[in-house]
């Protein structure tokens, strides 16, 4: 049985390496242990996890609960031609965790990745971490430049000590890109550069018990784009609690929690209506929840205090507002078996849209965007999880919504109309702005993991998102149905690591604009098309590591295997089929 399973996952394999335009950071395990995946909302640029490594007894009587949070199946991808960020599979259960590992391919894409760290006295890590990836872009497709490259580098320090344990990192980043998307006029060969600076300073610390105040974060991200834009932001998070408190003998224990948190961003930009914002938030979030077994039930609030300000030339005078938000928290679940865990609950709460988290979704906005934060008002949602003999791991809810200030991106027509090629890099019908809208949304989400052997895993994930909005017919640049599908498998003696990686989506709605000369002397003139559409897309990709020496293996990736030039957002194209080698030295 084994062995048919083996060869139907061999032919699997085979079969798709015939068909993964990696856009954003892609980290494939290979040789994962059959257990629980948890997945995590937020993910860190840096490879420094904040992992609770070195318990104490007390610690570890909370173990991790198995659970599929709400992450969209696509929440990595990156609208970016650069493509193919570092896909390698990594080997477990070795010691040798520095690494260095360089790679070439066409379209002239340089790989470089370095990570070194060392374990001084008193268990504390010290560690430098740098990554770099450049594409000469699609010469062919453009006459113009259409080049990036992305470079990041980080330090951190972990230290682990009686109570627990702190992490401190530090990390530069640059993007060096191009708006190269230009559909609707012929400017030649045209200064189209973009480059956003960014310096990030992250200290976390956490109690290794949960007794009254279980951890706390502070993080701080200064912005500065080639534009003179500027974005300070500062957050701090305190997490108080109380856990594992019986009641009575009945069983059940009561766990009690309050976040408390205050971020600050101030954002400014020097083009356009030079629009400027400060936004100072202060959050509170109690909870209490009674857990018996598996079951549980969970009941809070969360409340935001939120002070903002926005101003930009088209206003007479500084729009201020002050304003107190409520959102209700409330889960439960019922676990009839641990292959049927019935769940559902609301949630609610306010997310301040910041330039560099718009950079990170459309790096081909105008910098200068009107900011605003989205309120989710309230989101209700039902759904089924489990976990069947330790093979499959599934996840399947539904969930129905209303939020203000929906932000999605709609694009930019030309700003001058003066008949001239000579104009700046975001003026040819190639950029984005933000743009809010009140409205419903309701979606239907499903993940599945399949272990069918110890050396091979299989999962997926689908999400359909419908939005219904107030003053927009369709929301611009949002597909309506979006999925993965990926492999991780190892063979001949875990020496040879093979991935595979798929990411699909629907067609999405977009706004467009024809331009054209007219009169004497010559202008442009700009006619908008609001149900213009941009094509789905299936990107398949494959990566493959073959370790030679404890110390040194060969790996190739292959992104997007279909060479599908498909567009991420109007006018902007996808590099094709790529194929990229390189070593890398362990040690």
């Amino acid at each position: 049985m084994n062995r048919r399973i083996q060869l139907l996952s061999i032919i699997f394999l085979g079969f798709s390496s015939v068909a993964f335009s990696q856009i954003k950071e892609e980290k494939l395990i290979l040789n994962k242990k059959r257990e629980p995946e948890v997945k995590k909302i937020e993910k860190k640029k840096t490879s420094v996890e904040t992992i609770k490594n070195y318990p104490p007894e007390e610690k570890s009587q909370n173990p991790v609960q198995y659970n599929i949070t709400d992450v969209p199946a696509v929440s990595d991808f990156k609208t970016s031609t650069i493509q193919g960020q570092d896909v390698t599979p990594k080997f477990q259960g070795s010691t040798q965790n520095n690494y260095i590992q360089f790679g070439m391919g066409n379209y002239g894409k340089i790989l470089g990745d370095l990570n070194i760290s060392k374990t001084l006295e008193n268990k504390l890590e010290v560690g430098v971490d740098a990554h770099f990836l450049s594409t000469l872009g699609l010469k062919k497709e453009y006459d113009w430049d259409s080049k990036q490259s992305a470079t990041t580098i980080g330090a951190f320090l972990n230290s682990y000590g009686e109570k627990g344990k702190f992490n401190l990192n530090a990390e530069y980043g640059l993007n060096n890109n191009n708006y190269y998307g230009i559909y609707a006029l012929q400017p030649g060969d045209v200064d189209l550069d973009q480059r956003v600076n960014q310096f990030k300073v992250n200290g976390y610390y956490d109690f290794y018990s949960n007794e009254i105040l279980n951890d706390v974060r502070v993080k701080s991200s200064f912005l500065k784009d080639h534009f003179d834009a500027q974005e300070n932001q500062v957050s701090v998070l305190a997490n108080l609690s109380k856990h594992a408190v019986e009641i009575g003998k009945s069983g059940i224990n009561l766990n009690a929690d309050l976040g408390v948190g205050l971020e600050a961003v101030k954002s400014e930009f020097a083009i356009g209506d030079k629009n400027t914002s400060n936004f100072v938030n202060t959050s509170l979030s109690p909870k209490v929840t009674f857990r018996k077994g598996e079951s549980y039930l969970m009941l809070g609030s969360s409340f935001s205090f939120l002070n903002s300000k926005n101003q930009n030339d088209l206003m007479a005078e500084q729009m201020k507002n002050n304003k107190t938000y409520w959102f209700p928290q409330a889960e439960f679940q019922y676990a009839a078996a641990n292959e049927f865990k019935f769940y559902g609950g609301v949630d609610g709460g306010l997310k301040l849209n910041t330039y560099a988290d718009l950079l990170q979704q459309n790096p081909f906005i105008i910098s200068d965007q009107y900011l605003r934060p989205t309120e989710t008002k309230y989101h209700f949602y039902v759904g089924l999880r489990g976990d069947i003999d330790e093979m499959f791991k599934y996840d399947v809810s539904a969930g129905y919504g209303k939020m203000k200030d929906i932000m999605f991106f709609k694009a930019n027509s030309i700003f001058d109309n003066n008949y001239t090629l000579n104009r700046s890099a975001y003026d040819y019908a190639n950029t984005f702005s933000a743009i809010y809208d009140d409205g419903n949304v309701g979606d239907i989400k499903g993940s599945l993991q399949y272990f069918p052997l110890a050396n091979l895993i299989l999962d997926t994930e689908v999400k359909f998102t419908k939005f219904d909005l107030k003053n927009y017919d369709n929301i611009y640049n949002v597909p309506l149905l979006t999925a993965s599908l990926g492999a991780k498998y190892t063979m001949l003696d875990q020496k040879l690591l093979l991935g595979f990686k798929g990411i699909f989506a629907s067609d999405r709605t977009t706004n467009s604009f024809a331009i054209e000369g007219v009169g004497s002397p010559m202008m442009y003139q700009s006619t908008e098309n609001t149900n213009d559409k941009v094509g789905g897309y299936a990107d398949l990709n494959l990566s493959a590591e073959y370790k030679i020496h404890k110390n040194f293996s060969i790996f190739a990736l292959g992104n997007n295997l279909l060479s599908s030039k498909y567009q991420t957002y109007k006018g902007y194209k996808v590099l094709g089929a790529q194929i990229l080698g390189g070593v890398k030295i362990t040690f």
